[in-house]
Parts: C-alpha cells; structure tokens; sequence
C-alpha cells in the first residue's frame, strides 16, 4: 500500500508528524519561571491579546480592567485562604509562586488534553468594609483563549461566593 503513495507526501507527512510531537513535548515540559510568571494583577500591563482576563478593583489597577470584583470577606487573609482552597481543589491546578502569608500567589493551570499552561496571578487587597481579590488569568501560548481564561475565573469566584 506504501508504494501507491508518493515518496514527498510520506516525507511531509512524517515531518508534520515529528513537528507535532515535539511542539506537544514543549508545551508539557514548559518551566513556570516565577520571575515571569508572578507577575501582581494590580500592576500588570496587559498585552491586548483576547487571551487574558482581569478582575481588579478600577481604582488601584494600572491596566484596564474586564469587571470589578465585589467584598469578598472581612480580611485579605481569609478571603485568599478560602480562595486558594477553591483553586487548590481544580484539576490540573498547582502553585508557581506566592502563599496565602503573602497575600499573593500564581497558579498555573493546564488544559485537558494537551496541558497548554494558562497562569492565574491572585492578589488579596483591603476594600471597603472588608477585603477583595484582583485577579488576573492568562494564556502562555496562542493569541486567543475562547473565554477560558474568564470562565475559569468566573467559576471560582461563583465557587468562593458559595463556600
């Protein structure tokens, strides 16, 4: 059957195939270098990519912001402490950088299938009456995310409201 399929076309195909298979190997393999990737959501300066998501209160973040998050608690320290148990309990979901002492830390969370690495950068803050989260999701890899990133913040937060 291989003699009825020219040469080029198994070459190209096998090409393509050894491409993939190393593109696949170093999105699995990408190291999460904190000094990139711990990056404040207060303080970031977005890309202008449709692949990233912030939740900030709009008065103390230097980028613009996709919504403002509520007060989520009494203090900055139990607000992290039940968010970062919410994150702890996703799937594919481990700690780059920062601790709930900190009052700041980045996870990074991989997809499914293919385990491309999306970065969430979580900083707890003071607010009116109590405390807030700014938070920002994005991707490592690709210009667009389909509303990952803001999905998966969303369905955080909606898990922290309810815990």
């Amino acid at each position: 059957m291989l003699e009825v399929v020219p040469r080029w076309l198994r070459l190209v195909v096998g090409g393509t195939l050894v491409v993939a298979a190393l593109g696949l190997l170093m999105v699995r393999t990408a190291e999460h270098d904190p000094a990139r990737w711990h990056v404040d959501p207060l303080a970031t300066e977005r890309t202008g990519k449709p692949n990233d998501y912030l939740v900030a209160p709009a008065d103390r973040a230097a980028a613009r912001v996709d919504r403002e998050p509520g007060v989520l608690g009494a203090t900055p320290e139990s607000v992290l402490a039940r968010f970062d148990a919410v994150v702890r309990d996703s799937p594919r979901t481990d700690v780059v950088a920062g601790s709930v002492a900190d009052l700041f830390i980045t996870y990074v969370q991989r997809t499914p299938w293919i385990g491309f690495p999306d970065y969430v950068s979580v900083r707890a803050v003071p607010a009116d009456g109590g405390a807030t989260l700014a938070i920002w999701s994005r991707s490592r890899y690709g210009y667009g995310d389909l509303g990952v990133n803001r999905a998966r913040v969303e369905r955080w937060l909606r898990a922290l409201d309810a815990s």
